[in-house]
């Protein structure tokens, strides 16, 4: 395939550039500010924020029979009279403040923030130099990531965003198809229209919701093309790609190409330090995901829990309730962040945890109510997460978390269970129990005996609790008199200080 960008430039003085091979990557190293901050929040929000019936409304509104196109039918008229395009001058986000929702998010915790600059349907959130379908032009007619890197900055939050682009190509070819039965049979949707090509590409018979294979270099390079100049005018410091590598039959070498210029990029806006985190993902059991490597990003699991500690940094991206607002869409329990969070973190991970807006750009009442129940639990024990790093184990207690994508709802921990961080210097442990043990009871950590900690303990606090806790390290296990009253709803974290 030859490409007409520049893959690289220079670099800071006494460095070396990336290149797009394999080895080159693997020197990447995930920054000290993504390994600190712990807690992200992911945003939601674009064309699909509108009807409020399905995530992937785009596609589904041209699959015949699927209930976004019964919806649609019922709602808009037939998808041959009113497409997915025509969506896009109904959606003004005349109420989006981006200032007020990254306080909010700041409030709850968050140390980072990540819009989705570009999702599947193909519509850019920025000034795109290279699609005139975008935000700036249509909609909106606003620079929405610009206005949220404004923000970050005003608020001291690091900067990310997400792309889902790559897969368009392939993800929107239902919208050249036609109804098999009915009044409208063989009457084409508007994506046969000529005139809509460049919004949802021309047909090409690859009908399939992942990366496609066997694209054009032309798309190729487009897409290259798009994601450079998104990074270039907005200076990421996190960049998610919703996959592997694209594209999957070159072996990921786009996105491995990309990847080499966004880390020589990063450099040069941070005066020769590398901040960037590519967020890829590793999809073992879906086809055509594109290449992950270990090492050369940080991993993203979707929904994902994992057992263990890992050796590399990695991210769990999920969401409060639907990715993109419903009104009928039940929003997860406070209880229930906290619990993932904390497993995550024990773990060598971050939660990047989404809140979608409604479609003029504010939060709902549950959603509110979601950031200010995890920012009162932060305020207390932030300080057992925000630039932690995994303990010798994980834990102890009788619940297993089940590894895997798409799962994370399903951590049933409670107040048996015990999630371990330590300091960075490792003078100092937290123990989090997920649940409040219960009034003046007397917990037990086997971990933390003389024999399990390998140490001797000088000092045990609960954190939000000022008076002194009777406790006692014997050879098998730390014992611990909890307090009268719990210093917070949700999981409890002492904090415990060596010899």
């Amino acid at each position: 395939m030859v490409l007409s960008l520049p893959l690289f430039g220079g670099d800071a003085p006494g460095s070396k550039p990336f290149d797009a091979s394999w080895e080159s990557l693997d020197r990447y190293e995930c920054p000290e500010w993504f390994r600190d901050a712990k807690l992200g929040v992911f945003v939601c929000w674009n064309l699909h924020s509108l009807q409020g019936v399905d995530d992937w409304y785009g596609r589904h509104m041209y699959v015949e029979g699927h209930k976004a196109y019964e919806h649609h039918v019922k709602a808009y008229g037939h998808p041959s009279v009113f497409g997915f395009k025509d969506f896009i001058p109904m959606w003004k986000g005349e109420h989006f403040d981006a200032d007020d929702l990254t306080r909010r998010f700041k409030e709850a915790g968050a140390k980072y923030v990540v819009p989705i600059a570009t999702y599947h349907d193909n519509f850019d959130c920025w000034d795109s130099k290279h699609h005139r379908w975008n935000s700036v032009r249509m909609g909106p007619k606003k620079d929405i990531i610009g206005m949220w890197r404004a923000a970050a900055d005003k608020h001291g939050l690091r900067f990310g965003v997400t792309t889902h682009l790559a897969r368009s190509w392939s993800w929107l070819q239902p919208a050249h198809g036609a109804d098999t039965k009915g009044r409208f049979k063989g009457v084409p949707y508007d994506g046969a229209d000529p005139a809509n090509r460049g919004f949802y590409h021309p047909f090409h018979g690859e009908d399939v919701n992942h990366y496609p294979v066997g694209a054009p270099p032309a798309w190729k390079t487009q897409w290259m093309a798009r994601i450079k100049d998104l990074c270039g005018q907005h200076h990421p410091d996190l960049l998610y790609f919703d996959g592997g590598l694209p594209f999957p039959d070159d072996d990921g070498l786009p996105g491995r190409e990309v990847a080499a210029w966004y880390y020589n990029q990063n450099r040069r806006w941070n005066g020769g330090r590398l901040e960037a985190v590519l967020n890829v993902k590793k999809w073992p059991l879906r086809k055509n995901h594109g290449p992950f490597r270990a090492g050369m990003c940080v991993r993203d699991m979707e929904k994902g829990l994992l057992e263990g500690i890992q050796p590399h940094p990695w991210q769990n991206d999920t969401t409060v309730s639907s990715w993109f607002h419903r009104p009928d869409e039940p929003v997860r329990p406070v209880n229930s962040t906290v619990d993932m969070l904390v497993d995550i973190v024990s773990k060598n991970g971050n939660l990047l945890l989404n809140i979608p807006p409604r479609a003029d750009g504010t939060l709902d009442a549950a959603h509110r109510e979601h950031l200010a129940g995890l920012g009162r639990w932060m305020k207390i024990n932030g300080e057992a997460l925000y630039a932690t790093r995994p303990w010798k184990q994980f834990g102890e207690g009788p619940t297993a978390v089940l590894e895997g994508h798409m799962n994370d709802r399903q951590l049933g921990l409670g107040a048996e269970d015990i999630r371990f961080t330590s300091s960075k210097d490792g003078g100092t442990l937290y123990a989090i129990f997920m649940d409040w043990p219960g009034d003046d009871a007397e917990v037990v950590i086997r971990a933390l005996g003389r024999e399990g900690a390998g140490r001797a303990i000088k000092q045990v606090v609960l954190l939000g609790h000022d008076d002194t806790l009777d406790w006692h390290q014997g050879k098998m296990a730390l014992q611990v008199r909890l307090p009268a009253r719990s210093p917070c709803d949700h999981a409890v974290s002492l904090k415990v200080a060596w010899e």
